[in-house]
């Protein structure tokens, strides 16, 4: 099980700051029992062409890279 307290340190020590440089940001959704994270894209990432990009190459890669058991990431829209 992949735990929501190590998913979200690296999303606010090493992702975060990356979107937020390009006028974007990204929030923590949920992190499901077989290890998909979902995210929600914000600020200039939010309809961004390249955003399936940002999250396969970028935000996977990088969980996937400190956090072997993460699966999968998805983008789903914000609630709301």
């Amino acid at each position: 099980m992949v735990d929501r307290e190590q998913v979200a340190k690296v999303i606010d020590d090493d992702i975060r700051p990356l979107l937020q440089m390009h006028g974007g940001d990204i929030q923590l959704v949920e992190v499901t029992e077989d290890g998909t994270v979902k995210v929600t894209l914000e600020g200039a990432c939010k309809g961004c062409p390249m955003a399936q990009i940002t999250i396969s190459r970028g935000v996977e890669a990088k969980l996937k890279e400190a956090i072997p058991e993460v699966k999968d990431v998805v983008a789903v829209e914000a609630a709301e």
